[in-house]
Parts: structure tokens; sequence; C-alpha cells
């Protein structure tokens, strides 16, 4: 017969127990305010896991699309950073089957990570071959390019460079997010590709030279920089006009917008820096079928077009229309140095970042 507990021993087991609770808690609420459950899967029972780097008004339209079509739900788990690091800890155990980033860095970081190689007709069919990597374990869906946002009324300019950037035209004038931002550094490592490390050294020292205060902020900061009338050029990416233009929860941001105008760098010459959002293939996706579907759907004219109006980005697949927004800012003819070639220089053009003191 089991010996009765003491007082003493009841008075430990009670606090105990709340701890317990308390911790487990602590673990599960944090994931759910993060995941969301499609259910509209027609009973079906099929389901595919996306874990997103990209924000849900991004990319639910797609997944509705998706369900409607298929049957197949989405699940998905949003999170600004540390999605990469948990699927890989999470090991075969992973429920995560496609995951969603953008820029070409964190791209190939979750496909050296995280990816398994997917070959399908479908993805090699509509994804240009410099915008897929040669072992089929990352794929660009959009294009967004890196820009000269301009002020109205204090740059005349219709035409730049960015090696008019770095020359004594702006001197002041110019404002940037930090040179260590995966944008700045695609960027970097596109002039470094073109130009060679000595001239490109030269290249930054000028532009850094040219900035009117320390790198900081965000692009859309940088246009509130120009209305404010402390910088008169910002480099930043395409799809933030299109957000500002439309903000009707912030409409201050309608007015920065209303101040600069987008030039298209080097667009008489080589073509203006693009990158990318795209997507991988989880190693131990779960679901890889209906895996492969979300992603062949990604590519389809009809998303491709929903992508392109909903977060003013270039559709990758050849032939879908842009947004009428995005086709009032002007032509972009896009630099085509492969996305692989500008990886391989990011590491030496972040270093030289810190070498001449870029963000001092």
């Amino acid at each position: 017969m089991p010996r009765p507990s003491s007082p003493h021993q009841s008075r430990l087991i009670l606090p105990l127990f709340l701890l317990l609770a308390v911790f487990i808690t602590s673990l599960v609420v944090p994931l759910a305010a993060q995941t969301r459950s499609d259910t509209n899967s027609k009973t079906s029972g099929e389901i595919v896991n996306v874990y997103s780097y990209r924000q849900p008004f991004l990319v639910e339209p797609l997944f509705e699309k998706f369900t409607q079509r298929t049957g197949i739900g989405v699940r998905v788990i949003f999170a600004k950073k540390g999605l990469v690091e948990r699927v890989k800890a999470e090991g075969e155990n992973s429920l995560a089957d496609v995951l969603l980033t953008v820029d070409i860095s964190r791209l190939i970081h979750a496909a050296e990570t995280v990816a398994q190689p997917v070959r399908s007709p479908v993805l090699e069919k509509f994804i240009p071959a410099k915008a897929r990597s040669s072992d089929d374990r990352w794929f660009a869906l959009t294009y967004r390019a890196r820009v000269a946002y301009v002020s109205r009324d204090r740059v005349s300019q219709d035409n730049l460079s960015y090696g008019a950037l770095a020359g004594p035209d702006f001197k002041g004038r110019i404002c940037m997010r930090s040179g260590q931002h995966p944008y700045n550094n695609a960027l970097f490592a596109s002039q470094l590709a073109h130009l060679g490390e000595p001239a490109f050294r030269t290249w930054l020292t000028g532009l850094k030279n040219n900035l009117s205060e320390k790198p900081s902020g965000n692009d859309r900061a940088l246009v509130r920089r120009i209305y404010a009338g402390s910088c008169d050029v910002a480099i930043g990416n395409t799809y933030y006009m299109g957000k500002m233009q439309t903000n009707s929860k912030k409409p201050e941001q309608k007015d920065w917008a209303r101040a600069a105008r987008i030039i298209f760098p080097d667009v008489q010459d080589r073509g203006t820096h693009v990158n990318v959002s795209g997507m991988v293939m989880a190693k131990h996706a779960p679901n890889r079928d209906n895996a492969l579907k979300l992603m062949e759907f990604l590519v389809s004219a009809e998303a491709q077009r929903l992508y392109a109006e909903v977060n003013f980005e270039y559709p990758v697949r050849a032939g879908v229309a842009l947004s009428a927004r995005v086709a009032e800012w002007g032509t972009l003819k896009a630099d085509p140095l492969p996305l692989e070639t500008i990886a391989a220089y990011r590491k030496r053009a972040s270093e030289i970042v810190d070498e001449i003191g870029f963000n001092n």
C-alpha cells in the first residue's frame, strides 16, 4: 500500500505543477501567435506547410487561390527571422515543406542549409536560368530592382548610373541604409563583380564620401529624408514606392512618395541591379508532392500576376503584365549578371564595406 504524501510534499507538488504549466504555455503561445492554419481544404485532408519570411498580406491571397484550385490546405508560420535555423534544428522531424524568403543572400543560405533539389519541367520552363540555382535548390519568384529615389524638386537628371552616385555632383546629397544590409550587400557585390576590386573600392569610397549622414534606417525612412530635405537621393527597392503610395493606414507616407521619383540606374548601359524573392523545398518535407504543386502554382500566370499586383514587384515569369502602378515608374532593363555570380562576391563586398568604414 503506497504511503500517503506528507503535508510538506503536497506544498511542493502544487508550485512545481504551476511552474511546469507556465513553462509549457510560454512555449506554445508564441508558436500559436505566428501560425496560420488554412482550413479551406474541402475536407480532403491534403495539406502543405509553409515557413514564410514574407508578410501575411503578401502571400495569403496566393495560398487562398492555391487551395481553391487544388483543394490542398496551406498552413503557414510567419516570422521575421530564425526560420532557417528552426528548420535545421527540427531536422528530420520538421513539418516544413516550403520556405519563402527574400534577397539572394538569404535564399542561398536557406538552399545551402535546409533545402533539397527539386527537378520540375514547370519550374525550368517558367523561371529563367539566371533566376534559379544550377543545382535546383532555390528558385526566384519575383524581381525587385534597387533604384535611385530622387527629389522631384532638387534633382534634374533623368538618367543616372550607379557610378555617377560616387561622383562630385552628389557630394553630401545621398542617404542610404546600412552598407551591411543584405539589399545593399547584393548591390555592392554586383558592383564588385562588374568593376573588379580596385575600381570597386574607389567607387564605394566615393559613395561613402557623398553620404549626407551616417547610413541608417530602412528604405521608406530614406524617402522621408528626401521629403524633409536632408538628402536628395536615396538607394532603395522599387516596391517600397508602391507601398507608400497606397498606404491608407499611414497617409503621411503618400506625401513622402510624392516628393520623390524613381530613376533606374544604368538602363542605358548594362542594366539596373535586381534582387529577388524566392522559395526552396525543405530537405525533409513531409508533404513533398503537395509542396511541388505549390511551388509550380507560384510560377503560374495567375499567381505571378497576383504577386505583381499585391506587392508591386516584377514577375519572374516572362509575359506576365506588370501592375499599372509599377509600369508608371518606367522601363526596367535588368542587369543580366546571374544571381549566383552576385552571391559569390557577397563576402568580399561585405569585408570591403568594413575596411573603408562605410557605416562610420
